[in-house]
C-alpha cells in the first residue's frame, strides 16, 4: 500500500459539504472527475447512459444490490458490443487485417473496463464497507493492499476491482493444479494478487516436454527469467535440474515464487532472485514466458 501522503485523492459533494478519500487503482487509473452518489434508485439503463458519458457512482446502499447493478451493466455492455460487431459486419467494416483488428479489440475491452469499473465501493481505514450486507473483506485487502492503517483516510476503489481482490485471495487459498508438477495434492501453485495465475498450461507443457540441451544433462543449471509465481522454475526442478535461478522485478512475485518453491520443497535447486531479467550468473537454459501483448501496457502486471 502506498503511503497515504503519496496516494491520489477522490472527491465529491453531497449537499454543500465536499468530501475526500483516498483512491486505490491497481491500474494506476487516473481519478474520476464525475463522481456521483448513487443508491437503490439508479436505474441500470440511467447508470449505463450516464458512464459512457464517464460519470462514475460513489455506492451508498446496499452492498448486494450494487453487484445486481454491475451485473446489469455487464449484459448491456455485452449486447451493444454484439449490435456493434453485427453493425460491422453487415457494412463490410469488421473484415479488417491484423494488428487493426487487434487494436479495435484492445479498444473495446478498455471501454468495457471502464464502463463496468464505474460503480465506486467506500472503505473504512481498517478496510470495513460501511454499507449493508456488505461481506468482511480485511484478510483479503491486506494480503492485497497491505496491513490496514487504523487511523488512515477512507478509502475508494471499484466494485470491480474489489472483487478482483476477493477473487485473487481465493484462488491463493485453494491454489492452481498443475500436472506438470506430478500428482495431487502436492502439484499446486498459489499465485498471489497482481501475479499471473498459470490457469492455461500450454506454456507449461512445452517446459515439460520439450528436450533437454545436452549440456543440462548432468548437473544442468537453468534460469527463469520473469518467473511471476516460480511454476516454470517448479517445472524445471521437476526435470532434476540442480542449479535453477528464478528472476522478477517485482516484490509481490518475489514473495508468491519465494512461497511456492518453498511450499513444493524444491528450495535445494530453486534461488528466488530479484533482477531485472537476467541475473548475474550463466545458465545452460533459459527460458521466459513473457506477456506477449502487442500493445501499450494498461496495468502494472
Amino acid at each position: 500500500m502506498h503511503p497515504a501522503d503519496e496516494s491520489p485523492v477522490i472527491q465529491w459533494t453531497k449537499g454543500d459539504e465536499t468530501f475526500s478519500a483516498r483512491w486505490q487503482s491497481e491500474r494506476n487509473l487516473a481519478v474520476p472527475g464525475k463522481v456521483m452518489l448513487a443508491d437503490d434508485t439508479l436505474t441500470a439503463d440511467m447508470a449505463y447512459r450516464l458512464a459512457c458519458e464517464g460519470t462514475v457512482f460513489l455506492w451508498q446502499s446496499d452492498f448486494q444490490n450494487a453487484r445486481q447493478l454491475m451485473q446489469a451493466l455487464v449484459r448491456r455492455v455485452d449486447k451493444n458490443a454484439e449490435h456493434k460487431k453485427s453493425k460491422a459486419a453487415k457494412s463490410g467494416k469488421a473484415d479488417v487485417e491484423y494488428p487493426q483488428r487487434f487494436h479495435l479489440y484492445r479498444q473495446g475491452q478498455a471501454q468495457r473496463a471502464r464502463i463496468l469499473g464505474s460503480i465506486l465501493i467506500p472503505f473504512n481505514a481498517d478496510y470495513s464497507i460501511p454499507l449493508r450486507r456488505a461481506p468482511d473483506v480485511l484478510a483479503a485487502c491486506s494480503e492485497a493492499w497491505g496491513e490496514p492503517q487504523v487511523d488512515g483516510p477512507m478509502i475508494v476503489t471499484s466494485l470491480r476491482e474489489m472483487m478482483g481482490v476477493v477473487g485473487a485471495y481465493e484462488w491463493r487459498k485453494k491454489g492452481v493444479e498443475v500436472s506438470a508438477l506430478g500428482d495431487p495434492p502436492n502439484n499446486r501453485i498459489h499465485p498471489y494478487y497482481g501475479v499471473f495465475s498459470p490457469v492455461r498450461g500450454e506454456y507449461v507443457d512445452l517446459v515439460l516436454k520439450a528436450p533437454m540441451p545436452k549440456a543440462c544433462e548432468v548437473n544442468g543449471s537453468a534460469v527463469d527469467v520473469g518467473t511471476g509465481t516460480g511454476v516454470l522454475a517448479a517445472v524445471l526442478a521437476q526435470r532434476w535440474l540442480s542449479n535453477i535461478v528464478a528472476t522478477d522485478n517485482d516484490p509481490r512475485a518475489l514473495e508468491c515464487a519465494q512461497f511456492n518453491i518453498q511450499n513444493l520443497g524444491m528450495v535445494k535447486q530453486v534461488t528466488v532472485v530479484q533482477a531485472d531479467l537476467f541475473p548475474e550468473s550463466k545458465a545452460d537454459l533459459i527460458v521466459c514466458n513473457p506477456p506477449w501483448l502487442p500493445g501499450k501496457p494498461t496495468s502494472p502486471i
